[in-house]
C-alpha cells in the first residue's frame, strides 16, 4: 500500500514526524521507567510503530539490530488475532526476537474497537533463566542452556494481566 497521490508533502511530512515523535517518545518512556541498567544506562531498547499489515512507519532512534527482526515479532503477533487491549510478549528467535534476552512487547493500537497497528518495544533483560546468570553462556550448545523461550504469548488479554504468565516469567529469572 503506498501513500495516496492526493497527500500533499507538506501533510505527508507532518504525519512523519508525528510518528516518528510518539515512536521516540515511547523510547523515552520505556528507558525512565526501566529497571535494568541495561536499558536505563546503555539504552539497549527499542521502539517503533507499524501499520495493520505489520509494515514499520515509524521507529525511534535507538539500537537499529533489534529493529531488523521487529516485523517477525509483528506478523507472529498478527497470526494470533489480537484484540484491542492485548499486549503479547516474546524474546523466541524463532518468531521475530533476536536473542533470548532482548524481551519484545507487541500491543496492538486501536480505535472503536478496530486495530489499526501496533506499538512494539524491545529490551534487553539482564537474566531469563539459563545456565548461567545473564543468559547468555559461552559455551552454550543449544537454545535450551541460554533461557526461557518465550514464543508469542499473551501477557495482559483484553486489558486483564494474566498472573499466571507473569509467574512463569518470574519463576524463570534469578532477578525478576
Amino acid at each position: 500500500m503506498s501513500a495516496p497521490e492526493d497527500v500533499d508533502p507538506v501533510t505527508l511530512e507532518v504525519l512523519r514526524h508525528a510518528f516518528e515523535g510518539v515512536a521516540e517518545e515511547m523510547g523515552a518512556t520505556l528507558i525512565r521507567g526501566a529497571y535494568s541498567p541495561n536499558v536505563t544506562e546503555r539504552q539497549d531498547c527499542s521502539t517503533a510503530l507499524f501499520d495493520i499489515d505489520g509494515r514499520m512507519v515509524a521507529q525511534a532512534e535507538h539500537i537499529p539490530v533489534h529493529l531488523g527482526a521487529m516485523p517477525e515479532a509483528v506478523a507472529a503477533v498478527r497470526d494470533r488475532d489480537p484484540v484491542p487491549g492485548d499486549v503479547f510478549v516474546l524474546n523466541d528467535p524463532f518468531t521475530g526476537g533476536t536473542h533470548l534476552p532482548d524481551v519484545t512487547l507487541v500491543s496492538p493500537l486501536a480505535r472503536n474497537g478496530d486495530v489499526l497497528g501496533y506499538a512494539v518495544s524491545r529490551a534487553h533483560h539482564a537474566d531469563v533463566g539459563g545456565a548461567t546468570p545473564g543468559s547468555m553462556p559461552a559455551g552454550a550448545r543449544e537454545i535450551y542452556e541460554e533461557g526461557l523461550r518465550i514464543p508469542p504469548t499473551r501477557l495482559v488479554a483484553g486489558g486483564e494481566r494474566r498472573e499466571d504468565v507473569f509467574d512463569l516469567l518470574f519463576a524463570n529469572a534469578r532477578n525478576p
